[in-house]
């Protein structure tokens, strides 16, 4: 039978979010219904209640979350009731070209329900990056439910179902950074600040953080920064020139802009050492262009990469860093600034755009 439960919404551009009733249809074969534990209040669902993604509203906000498994579709066989689990928006397929070259971090195909989630009166949800989890259930493909720990706390092991997977990726997985590298990151919201994290983890000795504010440079040290550039009235140069004085004059291994924006995207280019990595992984608006000397992409060497979902695979991903955290080699917790409820969410979006979280964090 369908079910009725509590959702936050984005019924037009712009406006309030609305904490509403949403109706859960039946499974498809499929499909998975989870009981939703915690969801992380993402720049992703700021923008996607403000029309920067698409105009396919009402929209169910909410994607980065941890819950557990209520009701199953009669073929699902990747989970059972009662699983914890981490929700994803790489549910890979196993078929498209990307998958058939072994490379399923680019899959083109992902899955996502089979079915729609409603309002009462039949209209269709659009689901926040194929999740909708600002609602006490949602629906989704099974392939979207990664295990892990039950004993993991959900508000912070869930924030791996977006940004901080993207963050972390950025370093380890996009940037390869290495035993001894140096790294510069730019940006320390919750993506940049996780880059940080990773780059620790990955063994970098030289660990730069920079941003505009210099609270968030100062936190940025409690997750393994070593440097930290405090960059408001700063030009660009002296930004690069302050990267390089950091590395012996050379420049940064691997550079990182978690911000997406032209300023962080030149200060990254220029900051990197010849040869060396550039990763962006802040996501940059539709009308953006970058202008180089053709010179200047030439003359230095490297690579430049963008960072989709961090090239993360759920599967692999989710249960080690979640096994890192119980350990204590990944403060996963640290970056819950705020533990609110589903009605706090509008609230929420005001004060990530203030920057004084790093996530705020939904707890049902």
């Amino acid at each position: 039978m369908p079910q009725t439960v509590k959702g936050v919404i984005a019924r037009a551009k712009g406006a309030e979010v609305e904490l509403t009733d949403i109706v859960i249809p039946d499974p498809g074969p499929h499909d998975v219904v989870v009981k939703v534990l915690t969801c992380g209040v993402c720049h992703t669902d700021l923008s996607y209640r403000d029309g920067h993604i698409g105009d396919n509203f009402p929209y169910l906000l909410g994607h980065e979350s941890a819950g557990i498994v209520d009701t199953v579709g009669e073929a699902v066989t990747h989970v059972a009731p009662g699983d914890h689990v981490i929700l994803n928006w790489r549910a890979v397929c196993g078929q498209c070209r990307a998958c058939r070259k072994g490379d399923s971090k680019n899959c083109f195909n992902t899955h996502n329900a089979s079915t729609p989630m409603t309002l009462p009166d039949g209209t269709e949800l659009e689901a926040a990056l194929g999740i909708g989890s600002f609602a006490e259930k949602t629906l989704v493909h099974e392939g979207q439910c990664t295990k892990v720990n039950p004993d993991a706390d959900p508000a912070a092991v869930g924030l791996l179902g977006c940004g901080i997977m993207a963050g972390l990726g950025a370093a380890v997985n996009t940037g390869d950074i290495q035993i001894g590298d140096s790294v510069a990151v730019f940006g320390l919201g919750g993506v940049g600040t996780a880059a940080v994290a990773g780059a620790r983890l990955a063994g970098a000795t030289t660990i730069i953080a920079v941003d505009l504010d210099e609270r968030k440079t100062e936190q940025a040290r409690e997750f393994g920064a070593t440097h930290t550039i405090v960059s408001d009235g700063l030009s660009q140069d002296d930004v690069v020139e302050q990267v390089r004085e950091l590395t012996g004059g050379f420049g940064a291994d691997v550079t990182i802009d978690a911000v997406g924006i032209l300023p962080t995207f030149y200060q990254a280019f220029y900051s990197r050492d010849h040869a060396g990595r550039m990763v962006m992984v802040g996501v940059p608006n539709l009308t953006d262009r970058i202008e180089l000397p053709a010179i200047d992409f030439y003359s230095r060497g490297g690579s430049l990469k963008p960072a989709w979902y961090g090239d993360c695979l759920p599967e692999r991903d989710f249960p080690a860093y979640t096994q890192l955290f119980a350990n204590g080699q990944l403060p996963l917790d640290k970056f819950v600034s705020e533990r609110i409820g589903l009605d706090d969410v509008d609230a929420a979006f005001d004060t990530m755009k203030r920057g004084d979280v790093l996530r705020s964090v939904v707890v049902l």
